[in-house]
């Protein structure tokens, strides 16, 4: 092949394995650099697919049971018109539906049970079109939800805690109670389970009861729905898109996405991605310096062969270009083997982890605490490829000085002794 001698020369070197104890040695320490490389950049593939994947998982099941962005007054005042906000709201071409709702902490108590919940007052006919999980349940549960029958949907969690069946009877007991001659008594009125929901998100499923908004309007007292629920056709622009609102809504009404309301855990997410990103890249670059060694290390052993090269004609550049390519190699090799290893374990991660959890009888995802009880993974080009381009890049960076010194290397003297 019409290659140019210094690659030819360079992939020689890359190979060699043989021909005394030495040379073994260094293609041991060069593999080691390999290997090094390979894993640091499977373990940042990997890493990155799995909380991109739990990202996912999360946002989805928190979608499913609110919605995209909410319209409510400042004060926490019932809306003097909602049908009329709707209406305005539903002018962006970005919105999809609305819904009236009405939501406040409350506390259910069953007997000596009581649980704190959120409950939501909602439209269970126009609730279909906001949150997935309405429309999931429109035609079974939700269909009890009639005003005035005072019937509620509690999460399976929920539900599970305080030992309630369908068609049991449990109280509600409002934060706001009645002024009488004994004092401020609490308001409490019974309701009737007719169903559960199972939003696979913890914190629904532990804390949130649905109740019809007429019935909830009765309960706290107020004379109509508290805010408009909008349902987006591109979840991510919700920020953007409630900003437009906002503008167009005016000063009286206070719009909140879902990345405001849960900011904690939206720029949870984000920061410990990116630093998990910056950590596993300290890893990529230690394998990728470890190259640094090896080279050192093969120009010392290859101090003859760059002297008679230099005596044929090889240039300075040439003799560096050698090095460069052996170095470059070895990175390449890494770093594609990485990436095969790292898409082939995120790629199969559903099966990998439980057999692991299944040979140790744990389980590392318990529902109650990481919101999921599955490990999820979603490998992205968006990452991969930073995550290639670095690992070549410090590859490449580990093969400069070791490859500049065999330039300098002085025939007469590398031959002196030989």
């Amino acid at each position: 092949m019409n290659w140019p001698y210094e690659l030819q020369i360079g992939w020689r070197y890359t190979r060699a394995g043989r021909g005394g104890r030495r040379n073994r040695f260094i293609s041991f320490i060069s593999g080691v650099s390999v290997l090094g490389i390979a894993l640091g950049v499977a373990a940042l593939i990997i890493v990155l697919s799995v909380m991109n994947g739990f990202q996912k998982e999360v946002r989805d099941r928190m979608l499913s049971v609110i919605a995209h962005v909410e319209l409510t007054s400042y004060n926490g005042d019932a809306l003097p018109n909602w049908q009329a906000t709707a209406t305005r709201a539903a002018e962006n071409p970005a919105v999809q539906a609305a819904a009236p709702f009405i939501a406040s902490q409350v506390l259910i108590a069953r007997g000596d049970e009581m649980r704190g919940a959120m409950v939501r007052g909602i439209e269970p006919s126009a609730e279909s079109g906001v949150t997935p999980l309405a429309a999931q349940l429109k035609d079974s549960v939700l269909q009890h939800l009639q005003p005035g029958a005072w019937n509620i949907v509690l999460g399976v969690e929920l539900a599970r805690a305080l030992g309630l069946r369908v068609g049991d009877k449990v109280t509600v007991v409002t934060p706001s109670g009645d002024v009488s001659p004994a004092g401020t008594l609490p308001r409490m009125k019974q309701f009737t389970l007719v169903g559960t929901f199972n939003a696979g998100h913890y914190e629904y499923d532990s804390g949130m009861a649905l109740i019809h908004v007429q019935d909830a309007a009765k309960l706290f007292r107020v004379t109509g729905p508290s805010g408009v629920q909008l349902r987006l056709k591109d979840v991510y622009k919700a920020r953007e898109v409630g900003n437009e609102l906002a503008r167009s809504m005016g000063p009286e009404i206070r719009v909140r996405d879902w990345t405001r309301s849960n900011a904690n855990w939206y720029d949870a997410v984000q920061v410990e991605k990116r630093m998990m990103s910056i950590i596993l890249t300290l890893i990529v670059a230690v394998a990728a310096f470890n190259l640094v060694s090896t080279l050192v290390m093969t120009v010392t052993d290859k101090q003859a062969d760059i002297a008679i090269l230099r005596t044929l004609g090889a240039s300075p550049r040439s003799i560096m270009g050698i090095f460069m390519v052996q170095g470059a190699t070895s990175g390449v090799i890494g770093t594609l083997a990485g990436v095969g290893l790292g898409l082939l374990v995120a790629c199969n991660i559903d099966v990998i982890v439980p057999f692991i959890e299944r040979l140790l009888n744990t389980s590392f995802l318990p529902g109650s605490i990481y919101l999921i009880n599955k490990m999820p993974s979603d490998p992205q080009s968006a990452d991969i490829v930073p995550i290639v381009v670095t690992s070549l890049i410090l590859a490449f960076l580990a093969t400069l000085y070791p490859s500049w010194r065999a330039s300098r290397v002085q025939p007469a003297e590398a031959l002196r002794y030989e």
